[in-house]
């Protein structure tokens, strides 16, 4: 039987980004909630069947299937927890589609640890509505620094413990998402290339990689041109060339 259960809450938290799911699931933690993750449709589906859980956060775009067609799959089983979906997509008519397939808000990615965790007490609550915005991230004024320090260490409730945490981790992933990137402009694969671009969107925001996310966005918006591309693969290296040190 699905239901909120305990005090504390208990949270199923999907997300398959590893930098994305380690900041969610952190802020989640600290409401204090109990978080459980999942990366993918089918394994989330599982965990969410047996219940036992206050609310699901389900990342939009998952490796093998949308949070749409998650939730569809739960609720057509009878389950009633309330969902919130969190994407790197921050257009309405995106935001509007979640709403109307059944989510009880949505956020959009990156944002703050105290943005996420309003949005999942508002959820918890029975405060979020189908006509709630969105919560976006702030935007960045230029000149874009490469590192944004003072914008992540706001993200994590001014931690910079976890700021260096995180960034090692994105550092990590980094170079696998840029060739994701690339493979997919060179096989001129648009879907493959905005699934790949939309999930270094959001993790470059978390960890403050002001430059990287300018650049993201930059290509998410012209994928065919080619400029975008090369400076998407010029930001990535001034990256890796100014990280911060541990």
């Amino acid at each position: 039987m699905d239901g909120p259960g305990m005090m504390t809450p208990r949270l199923l938290l999907v997300e398959d980004e590893p930098t994305s799911r380690l900041f969610l699931k952190a802020a989640a933690a600290a409401l204090p909630a109990q978080v459980d993750t999942a990366e993918r449709v089918s394994e989330a589906y599982g965990m969410a069947r047996r219940g036992g859980y206050a609310l699901w956060l389900i990342d939009a775009n998952l490796p093998d299937g949308s949070g749409a067609e998650l939730l569809a799959r739960l609720r057509a089983d009878g389950l009633t927890t309330p969902a919130i979906a969190h994407t790197a997509t921050c257009e309405d008519e995106e935001r509007e589609r979640l709403l109307a397939q059944g989510f009880a808000g949505v956020a959009v990615k990156p944002l703050s640890a105290a943005a996420w965790q309003d949005a999942i007490r508002g959820a918890l609550g029975g405060a979020a509505a189908s006509g709630a915005p969105a919560v976006a991230a702030d935007t960045t004024a230029a000149p874009t620094p490469i590192w944004d320090d003072d914008a992540a260490t706001r993200a994590l409730g001014g931690n910079p413990t976890h700021v260096g945490a995180l960034r090692e981790l994105f550092l990590a992933e980094l170079p696998a998402a840029r060739e994701q990137v690339l493979g997919a402009a060179r096989a001129g694969d648009l879907d493959g290339l905005r699934s790949a671009l939309h999930k270094l969107r959001a993790s470059a925001g978390f960890v403050g990689a002001a430059r990287l996310d300018q650049a993201v966005r930059a290509l998410q918006g012209r994928p065919e041109d080619h400029g975008a591309l090369q400076r998407f693969v010029e930001t990535t290296d001034q990256t890796f060339a100014q990280a911060p040190s541990p």
